[in-house]
């Protein structure tokens, strides 16, 4: 295997990826007047009927009630009367390139964008294939969602998992500017700059590092001006040592859950927790974890897809290993942060089956409402305002006003009335373009083979 050198990372980060700040779409389109919209805006506020959405090439430039606003001259009119106008999707939990494969991605691309997803939080696979599919999709060279991406860092104990071998062809594991091992040697300051020079939106703090360290990399990271995603355990680094880092998010409520039964010494020797350790209501230490993410404006980004699945494989199987965690479990605590204050993503870690036609986020959501207990209002937020700001892009997208960029779908029925009324879908706008739902070829299973 080879080892990568400063040098030689530098050069191979700028020769794979364009590092510099994002541009526009190329070609995009002139004004497009929405008119007679039923308008969520993402902020979680209630639907407000009869409003004008002005666009102008790829941004959002005007916002106001239908008699406030005028068709411009040669603008383009779509009349909306009786429909719902809401702020694209945001999946902030998903993985492109484990190992890549661009026909899969692509496939998946495809049907978040016209699914209604109109970017994802991509947290950490092979940054020499994600940054590609970046650019392709920023350009609208394929059709997808805008992706933002993290370079993962971890000890050196968790690169024998055969991911991390998955993503690092040609490139020994644990050194490659977009997954790098780390220990109380490294230089921090140049591992950052590594990552940051992939174009990296974050550093994902992923696992077998001490607290102390976690808490290095954390500031260090923001010193460079990254952001700061974190699995919420990091073995042996507990859930409390996690959070006094203070990220900006952190992933898998179950993982939380650690801070009682104990944090095992490393990821691979991670157990099931059992559930009987939160019987009795709310955990008073879990309410504390909850408390301390509420002040410092820590975002949850639940995954409870993940565990559902996992509960799916069990059933089909039960001679298999046991789920790490009960759904019921997970739910329970996602509740439990909620209530307290905790603002939660829709992350999907995973990727649906070709045979579900809808972005696999439609999951998550769906999840946050029936089992966790969020309205389908609440559960729109989070995969809108919310998830902007879990991808470190709120001043551009999650919410339908002035100045943020044109990402907005077009749906039949009130989402906000029932999340099964997201499959009334019938147009998604990117960056101003119309992508409608008519349009859609849905992935067949050799689209999605070896789906990471």
């Amino acid at each position: 295997m080879i080892r990568l050198g400063l040098n030689a990372a530098l050069a191979a980060c700028v020769a794979i990826l364009t590092c510099g700040p994002a541009v526009a779409a190329p070609n995009a389109p002139g004004l497009t007047l929405y008119r007679h919209a039923r308008l969520i805006d993402g902020t979680g506020g209630p639907v407000r009927p009869g409003m004008s959405v002005l666009v102008e090439g790829e941004r959002i430039k005007t916002v106001a009630p239908d008699a406030e606003l005028s068709a411009p001259a040669g603008a383009k009119v779509v009349d909306l009367t009786g429909k719902y106008l809401a702020p694209g999707l945001i999946d902030s939990h998903e993985h492109l390139a484990t190992p890549p494969n661009r026909r899969a991605a692509e496939a998946n691309m495809r049907r978040d964008l016209y699914g209604g997803v109109t970017a994802v939080r991509d947290m950490a696979d092979d940054l020499r294939s994600v940054g590609e599919l970046a650019r392709e999709s920023l350009a609208g060279e394929v059709p997808g969602p805008d992706i933002y991406y993290a370079a993962v860092m971890a000890g050196p104990s968790f690169f024998v998992d055969p991911r991390t071998h998955a993503i690092s062809l040609g490139v020994e594991p644990g050194h490659s500017p977009w997954a790098q091992a780390i220990d109380e040697t490294t230089d921090l300051r140049t591992a950052v700059t590594l990552a940051k020079g992939t174009s990296a939106t974050a550093v994902k703090i992923y696992a077998n590092l001490p607290g102390d360290l976690v808490k290095k990399i954390a500031a260090e990271a923001r010193r460079q001006g990254m952001a700061v995603w974190t699995h919420s355990a990091i073995f042996p680094a507990t859930p409390v040592q996690v959070l006094d880092a203070r990220p900006d998010t952190v992933s898998h409520t179950c993982y939380m859950a650690y801070q009682v039964v104990g944090v095992p010494a490393s990821y691979q020797a991670k157990g099931r927790i059992d559930p009987k350790a939160f019987a009795g209501g709310p955990n008073p230490i879990m309410a504390a974890l909850f408390a301390q993410m509420t002040a410092q404006g820590t975002l949850l980004d639940p995954t409870l897809r993940v565990y559902a699945e996992d509960a799916e494989r069990y059933a089909k199987n039960p001679k298999s290993r046991p789920p790490m965690c009960d759904l019921s479990l997970a739910a329970a605590l996602t509740r439990q942060a909620f209530q307290a204050g905790v603002a939660m993503s829709t992350g999907t870690d995973g990727i649906a089956p070709a045979s579900d036609p809808w972005p696999t986020v439609y999951d998550e959501i769906g999840l946050l409402v029936r089992d966790a207990g969020l309205t389908p209002a609440q559960a729109i937020h989070a995969a809108t305002e919310v998830g902007a700001s879990a991808a470190a892009q709120a001043k551009d997208m999650g919410t339908v006003e002035p100045g943020k960029l044109a990402n907005l779908i077009v749906l039949a029925k009130d989402p906000t009335a029932d999340v099964e009324n997201l499959k009334s879908l019938e147009l998604t706008v990117k960056r101003g373009r119309a992508y409608p739902r008519a349009d859609f070829r849905p992935p067949t299973a050799a689209d999605l083979k070896d789906a990471p």
